[in-house]
């Protein structure tokens, strides 16, 4: 099974997903992220779905459930560059991510972010 890196950037971690994700791989997204914020103590996670060009309903409840994790230890998550067909795709199955932070892209991602977690995060 593929595993997704987590990169560290001074507070925060780095999630670019380069492919699209399986059940699985979500799965151990989930996982792996929620251990990587208690191990490093990650005020803020942001995470890079532009390469996505399909998402399935349950791959949508996985986002919306890293998002959920991340409040509940402490993190601020935001996803960024969602594909338009991908935004089409998760309003017809039903999936508003509500409580997700979304960008247009990395860079106003990291400005939310930062806006967050007050500055510190990614380096600033």
């Amino acid at each position: 099974m593929y595993r997704i890196p987590i990169l560290q950037m001074g507070r925060s971690l780095l999630v670019t997903i380069q492919m699209d994700m399986e059940d699985q791989t979500a799965l151990a997204l989930q996982d792996d992220l929620a251990a990587k914020i208690t191990s490093s103590g990650a005020n803020g996670v942001l995470i890079d779905i532009s390469a996505l060009e399909i998402v399935d309903s349950f791959v949508g409840r996985m986002l919306a459930g890293i998002s959920g994790i991340g409040r509940l230890l402490d993190a601020t998550t935001v996803v960024v560059g969602m594909q338009p067909a991908v935004a089409i795709t998760l309003v017809e199955l039903g999936l508003s991510l509500e409580g997700v932070k979304t960008a247009l892209n990395v860079s106003r991602g990291m400005e939310l972010l930062n806006a967050a977690t007050g500055g510190d995060s990614l380096g600033a």
